[in-house]
């Protein structure tokens, strides 16, 4: 009877290593696997950096063409800008030049 006793009290202390077991595995497989993971948390870094160029790109085109509109609103309106702009849209020139159509790079 002793021995059933103790038997019995060391599977009690095993299943309970077992179970501990079983959670820490658990948790360590899920914390390297699945959409919350932490190559997922790397993945989503990356991608945090490559929109932070792109917006940093985005801002520096928007205060580009601002600039650009500025020169042509308000109550002083650039000449120069203004001269440009309806040589560009209405194909304007003088008689003695010559004009070289160049292809936008961007």
């Amino acid at each position: 009877m002793k021995r059933v006793g103790k038997i019995s009290r060391y599977l009690g202390r095993a299943w309970m290593t077992g179970v501990w077991i079983f959670l820490g595995a658990y948790f360590a497989f899920h914390a390297f696997q699945g959409d919350n993971s932490l190559v997922a948390l790397k993945a989503l870094e990356r991608q945090e950096a490559e929109l932070k160029t792109v917006a940093e790109q985005t801002a520096r085109e928007r205060a580009f063409l601002e600039a650009r509109t500025a020169k042509l609103s308000g109550k002083a309106i650039d000449p120069d800008m203004l001269e440009e702009q309806v040589r560009l849209r209405l194909g304007f020139t003088h008689p003695d030049e010559i004009v070289i159509l160049v292809p936008d790079a961007s």
